[in-house]
């Protein structure tokens, strides 16, 4: 029921050696089958990984979205260093930095812009 409604989408992901990991690739491939509910519908990407390994799957993934119809923000891009000192995630996985907080609240606000742009065409 919640993919056939589906109106905007976030990828959070992580690397795996610079690449999306299978299970998302996987969900993308099904969802995009006919009706392809990815079609039309704004999107952002994040990552939290190394210091370049989340940006390069960002990029990968953001080609395969083209193909499926899939219109990506462009502005902010957000790429979390997981691995950086101070952590930025708490014990229980929470993040907790409080500058990446506000980069990511940029991204979501910049994605509902965008949602409600496309909506109005």
């Amino acid at each position: 029921m919640f993919i056939c409604r589906l109106i905007i989408s976030l990828h959070i992901q992580c690397s795996y050696t610079i690449l999306y990991i299978a299970p998302l690739k996987n969900a993308m491939d099904w969802a995009s089958r006919p009706p392809n509910v990815w079609g039309d519908k704004a999107a952002a990407i994040v990552s939290a990984g190394g210091d370049f390994g989340g940006g390069r799957s960002q990029y990968h993934l953001r080609q395969i979205g083209i193909y499926l119809d899939i219109h990506f923000i462009n502005k902010p891009e957000f790429f979390l260093n997981a691995f950086k000192s101070p952590m930025p995630f708490d014990s229980d996985g929470n993040l907790i930095d409080q500058s990446s907080k506000e980069r990511l609240k940029e991204v979501l606000l910049a994605l509902q812009a965008f949602t409600l742009r496309l909506k109005a065409k």
